[in-house]
C-alpha cells in the first residue's frame, strides 16, 4: 500500500511523473480518472486552502468526496485514533486525506487502514503536497533547476512546509539557504544559514516566505509581529528590480511576511501556487489510487 506521509515516500522518478501529470491536468482540464472512487478528507486542524484544494482536485477527477466535520465527529467525544481509523476504513474509501496538529498522526493511521493516506499537514513535521506544488511552480517558471538558489525566510523551526520543501528541493539540486532569527532557526548544520536576508538577496533566485507560526510558540518571542517584520518582511524596497521568484504557502500575514506592494507584483506567485496546488493534488490522488502504471 502506497501512502504520502512525507516527501521521501516518493522517489525522483515518481515525483517527475507526478509533475508531468500535473502539467497535463493544468493544460487539459478535468477528467474522470477517479470516477466512482471515494475520497474522505478529515482535518483535525483548521484549513481553508489545503482542504479545499484536495476536494476540488478529487471532484475534477470525478471522485466522490466526503468531508468529515471533526468538531461534530466522535473524535471530539473521546474516540481514539485507532477507532477513528477503523471506522474510516469500514466506509471503504479509496483514499483518506488527513491533517492533524500532532506530528505522526497520518503515519499512525496508515497502519490501520486499507487505502492510501495522504498527509495534509501534521504538526511541525511535514506537508508533502505543498512541497510538491511549490516544486511544480518553480519548475514551471525556470524549467532548469540546476544552480538555482532558494532562500526560505521566517519561522523555519516550526514550519512543516519548510521541512518538506528543504528535503524535496535539495533533492532536485536547489541550494537551500535558511534565513531566520536565531529562535526560529532549526538545529541543523546541513544547510547554509543566515539571520540577514540582505546577505543573500543578490544571489538567490527564489524567496519562499513563511507565516510566523504563533500558534506553535510556547512563549511570545517578539513584542509584536511588526518588530519581526522590520527584519524579515519581503518588501519592494528589499527586492527592487531583481529577477526573483516570490513564493508563500499561505495564509499570508500582509505587511508581516510580504508587503502589499510585493503581493501585487508579477514576481509574486502566491495565487499561482494555489492554482497549481489543485493540479498537483489531482496528480497525487491519481497516482496513489490508480497506480503508477496508469497511462491515461
Amino acid at each position: 500500500m502506497k501512502h504520502l506521509i512525507n516527501t521521501k515516500d516518493f522517489d525522483l522518478k515518481t515525483i517527475e511523473n507526478i509533475l508531468d501529470k500535473a502539467k497535463l491536468f493544468k493544460h487539459e482540464g478535468a477528467s474522470n480518472l477517479l470516477q466512482d472512487k471515494l475520497i474522505i478528507t478529515i482535518f483535525f486542524e483548521n484549513s481553508t486552502r489545503t482542504r479545499s484544494s484536495f476536494e476540488v482536485a478529487a471532484k475534477r477527477l470525478g471522485a466522490n468526496v466526503v468531508s468529515l466535520d471533526v468538531s461534530k465527529s466522535s473524535s471530539s467525544k473521546g474516540e481514539t485514533l485507532f477507532d477513528t481509523a477503523a471506522n474510516l476504513d469500514a466506509m471503504e474509501p479509496n483514499a483518506i486525506v488527513v491533517r492533524h496538529k500532532n506530528a505522526g498522526v497520518p503515519k499512525i493511521l496508515s497502519n490501520y487502514v486499507n487505502c492510501p493516506i495522504v498527509n495534509g499537514g501534521d504538526g511541525s513535521h511535514a506537508h508533502p503536497t505543498q512541497a510538491l506544488l511549490d516544486l511544480f511552480t518553480i519548475k514551471e517558471h525556470f524549467g532548469e533547476l540546476k544552480d538555482k538558489k532558494i532562500a526560505i525566510v521566517g519561522d523555519i523551526k516550526n514550519s512543516r512546509v519548510a521541512n518538506s520543501n528543504i528535503e524535496l528541493l535539495s533533492r532536485f539540486g536547489l541550494e537551500v539557504i535558511m534565513v531566520a532569527p536565531p529562535h526560529f532557526m532549526p538545529q541543523t548544520t546541513h544547510f547554509r544559514q543566515t539571520h540577514e536576508i540582505k546577505e543573500v538577496i543578490d544571489e538567490v533566485d527564489i524567496i519562499m516566505s513563511l507565516r510566523t507560526q504563533t500558534e506553535r510558540h510556547s512563549n511570545q518571542i517578539y513584542a509584536s509581529l511588526k518588530d519581526y517584520a522590520t527584519d524579515f518582511c519581503i518588501t519592494k524596497k528589499l527586492v527592487e528590480d531583481r529577477d526573483i521568484l516570490l513564493l508563500h504557502p499561505g495564509p499570508v500575514h500582509r505587511n508581516i511576511d510580504i508587503d502589499d506592494e510585493m503581493l501585487s507584483d508579477p514576481r509574486c506567485k502566491v495565487l499561482e501556487q494555489v492554482k497549481n496546488g489543485v493540479f498537483t493534488r489531482m496528480a497525487v490522488l491519481n497516482h496513489l489510487i490508480s497506480g503508477v502504471n496508469d497511462q491515461s
